[in-house]
């Protein structure tokens, strides 16, 4: 497991800016008005530096470097003001210079390996480090703590762990009660994959240093390696320690989305991302959180954004093309879809999104032809067998679905779709015996499929095998209590077992159904009529349609909410209220207050 630690942060310049007189280093010249100059220039910039005014401190030492170019003193100090300001290859330039006056001198060998670091030139800073080290050792001493901390890092990032682990542990056993350090040394164990020791490592950081968010958002990651408890409660922890930080609530919230848990990294996600409205990356992995959530009228405007933001980025394409025809809304995926296939042709899953929503606007010949296209990239996915096998039954071509379908469950046993969907094909070409093995096998491995119960029902009355097929369509109902079509179904099984009563009975309650749904489709009708109408400022007209909805479906909660809305525009402020408490009452059983209507029944009164 790879842990995107956050990096460590930058040592500061570890050589100390002398305060010593310029003018009597340079052996064997007498202290010329030059280099007096120069002496007072270094002493006017050091004084600069401290004030942070590093203008002024550049101008003095880049004066004395002009007046003793020789003294390695002006270099190293022009050199850390060049690195304060950013200019790192003017630093470098200028470290390099002191450490050629003085080849042998570790501080000028620290300021130029900390600068090479900076920079990302490690390999460059090892030998420098190495230098330094080989120098403390021969007076029987050892590097500073930090700087065996940075040493460590660059030996890390040059794939000498177990050196950078040593180095770090030096550094532990130097500041022992330094909960950064521990972190430190805890991180390296951790990108060793060493979990044991990196959990007590963060552990001791955060017995040190309570508050250290950083270490509970890595204790989280070890423990999550770890397949122990605790992980997401770490992240939490993290966020909870640093609620301005930004880059926690991403981190945090990505690894609990990862972990499974969108509901709860959602909140933290939408933290990160108002901490940081422009930073693609909080954006991108909201989206993806409210995506699973469906909450796609939220996700696909912030996915637009990353799209917006990064054009060529292939992945977020997939992603709002996926999402806009889950909205139901291909015809405005497709563009997205299609550009990413041309930025990264050998993307499966582009295709694969391409096509299926290519059907939503009846295209499916290019829906095959995409799965075709996608199968050669992937041909052992069982999913892409399965998609083309689904996609040739949208266009009854039996033969080519039922080998594909074939396929896709050979390839993965353990999926239910694909039995379920030739359970249904065979059914159709009157192949019942097979329906019912393959129908049999799909709800052993997945039972809450009601209309697969149904369909086994249906199967099974064929096969005149008839208790089992009453039995599969009680548990049709019971999955799917609104639908008729199952009762009908075991009306006619009854029949045939000679029980009319009962048969009777189930025709009644599937006519009850079939008028309720009738009905349903009517209030739906007549809302949508009253939204186009509202929008249309014909407020009036907009009543009359939302009052029918609520004739034909008085527990159709919609309709009592748009007419709320009507009703207000209307001024007629104490019916709407009642109305959106109808609405309400519709939705949530628990009344709002003792003056709300008490549930759905007492709706259709108003």
């Amino acid at each position: 497991m790879l842990i995107n630690f956050p990096k460590f942060p930058l040592p500061p310049l570890f050589a100390a800016l002398t305060r010593l007189a310029i003018a009597g280093l340079l052996l064997g010249q007498g202290p010329s008005d030059s280099l007096r100059q120069a002496d007072a220039d270094y002493r006017e910039g050091l004084a600069a530096l401290n004030r942070n005014n590093l203008q002024i401190a550049q101008a003095k030492f880049a004066e004395v470097v002009r007046l003793a170019p020789s003294a390695e003193q002006g270099h190293s100090a022009l050199g850390a003001v060049l690195e304060r300001k950013g200019q790192m290859a003017g630093a470098i330039a200028e470290f390099q210079k002191a450490l050629a006056i003085k080849p042998g001198d570790s501080a000028a060998m620290l300021n130029l390996a900390g600068a090479y670091e900076q920079t990302g030139a490690f390999s460059k800073a090892v030998p420098l480090y190495a230098s330094a080290e080989s120098a403390a050792r021969a007076q029987k001493q050892s590097l500073p703590p930090a700087v065996l901390s940075s040493y460590a890092r660059v030996l890390a990032t040059t794939g000498r762990t177990a050196e950078a682990i040593a180095h770090m542990q030096e550094a532990v056993t130097q500041q022992a009660n330094d909960p950064q350090l521990r972190d430190d040394l805890g991180s390296l164990y951790a990108q060793a994959q060493d979990w044991g020791h990196a959990e007590k490592e963060f552990s001791d950081a955060i017995r040190l240093k309570p508050e250290f968010d950083v270490a509970h958002l890595h204790l989280g990651f070890v423990l999550q390696a770890e397949k122990k408890a605790n992980a997401i409660q770490e992240w939490l922890q993290a966020c909870k320690l640093a609620p301005e930080d930004a880059h926690v609530a991403l981190v945090a919230g990505k690894a609990i989305a990862d972990a499974g848990e969108d509901e709860q990294a959602a909140p933290i996600l939408e933290r990160a991302h108002e901490l940081a409205p422009h930073a693609t990356m909080a954006a991108y992995q909201l989206a993806l959180v409210l995506q699973r959530l469906n909450r796609l009228e939220e996700a696909i405007p912030l996915l637009k954004s990353v799209v917006g933001a990064e054009p060529d980025n292939a992945d977020a394409l997939i992603n709002l093309g996926l999402a806009l025809s889950q909205a139901h809304d291909a015809r405005d995926a497709l563009p997205f879809l299609q550009r990413a296939i041309a930025l990264h042709p050998e993307n499966a899953t582009a295709h694969q999104n391409l096509a299926a929503a290519y059907p939503q606007v009846n295209e499916t010949d290019a829906a095959i032809v995409e799965l075709k296209t996608a199968l050669k990239l992937s041909p052992d996915s069982s999913q892409l067998h399965y998609d083309l096998g689904a996609a040739y039954k949208l266009q009854d071509d039996a033969a080519d679905a039922i080998q594909e379908l074939e396929t896709a469950e050979k390839l993965d046993p353990k999926r239910y779709e694909p039995d379920y969907v030739l359970g249904v094909l065979y059914m159709q070409e009157a192949r019942y015996e097979e329906a019912s093995s393959r129908l049999e096998a799909s709800l052993k491995l997945h039972p809450q499929n009601g209309d697969g119960w149904a369909t086994l029902g249906s199967v099974y009355n064929k096969l005149g095998r008839l208790p089992e097929a009453v039995a599969a369509l009680r548990e049709a109902i019971n999955q799917l209590p609104d639908q008729a079509d199952p009762h009908l179904t075991l009306a006619a099984v009854l029949v045939k077992q000679n029980q009319a009563v009962q048969a009777t009975e189930e025709r009644k309650t599937a006519a009850n159904l079939m008028r309720a749904h009738m009905n349903y489709q009517r209030a739906e009708v007549a809302t949508n009529s009253g939204k186009s109408l509202m929008r249309d400022g014909k407020v009036d007209d907009a009543v009359v349609e939302f009052r029918n909805a609520i004739s034909f479906d008085p527990e159709y909660a919609e309709a009592h909410a748009e007419l709320a809305e009507a009703l207000e525009k209307q001024g007629k402020a104490a019916e709407a209220a009642a109305q959106r408490a109808c609405a309400k009452a519709i939705e949530s059983p628990a009344p709002d207050s003792q003056n709300a209507p008490q549930g759905p029944a007492a709706c259709a009164k108003l």
